[in-house]
């Protein structure tokens, strides 16, 4: 398979931040992150191997590494005696687990919008009748809002399965849903609204 200069850029960035937090991660013994780089590994897998099929903006993945290295950052870099994850960023609502804005919110929001992005172009891609119509634009986001309920499946799974996750309750599942959709939304909406243009 051809690579492009363009992209092995993008691999050896994600490559050596993976590495990087993996190593720390081990070193620290945070095992939830360790799962989520499992994780993270299969997908980059999956974007590589589709590589030409899919013919990737490079844009679109250099903002799926990003977001890669928003999350690694996330569970990597402490923050007072917590983690990025849980830092508020602007404080619109302080009230325990209902907090917003926080770091983990905005991340959310970033990634399924950046997933809405990408479904979008699998789509106008194979079919190009598609583009500019209301299909490219509720099918992406709602398939962003369903990978994000997956993610919260994945997140369930590390919970059951590791001790001390820093994932939080019902609360939180909810708002990460909702900054999932919100998103997603936004994406579609930026890409219409470009389309037209």
């Amino acid at each position: 398979m051809r690579i492009k200069k363009s992209e092995w850029a993008v691999c050896w960035f994600t490559l050596a931040y993976v590495g990087a937090f993996g190593a720390w991660f081990l070193s620290i013994g945070n095992y939830e992150f360790i799962w989520y780089i499992a994780t993270m590994v299969g997908l980059i897998l999956l974007v590589g191997i589709n590589l030409r099929k899919a013919e990737f903006p490079v844009a679109l993945l250099w903002a799926l590494t990003l977001w890669g290295l928003a999350h690694m950052a996330g569970g990597g870099v402490k923050v007072g005696d917590s983690v990025l994850y849980s830092a508020m960023v602007i404080p619109f609502s302080v009230n325990g687990e209902l907090s917003i804005l926080k770091y983990d919110q905005i991340v959310h929001a970033y990634g399924f919008g950046t997933t809405a992005w990408l479904l979008w172009h699998l789509l106008t891609r194979h079919y190009p009748d598609t583009r500019g119509t209301w299909t490219a634009a509720v099918y992406p986001a709602f398939g962003a809002m369903g990978l994000g309920a997956v993610n919260e499946i994945i997140e369930f799974i590390a919970v059951l399965g590791i001790a001390d996750t820093n994932v939080g309750g019902y609360y939180n599942t909810a708002l990460d849903l909702v900054f999932n959709a919100t998103g997603a939304i936004i994406a579609v909406v930026i890409l219409s609204l470009r389309g037209r243009r």
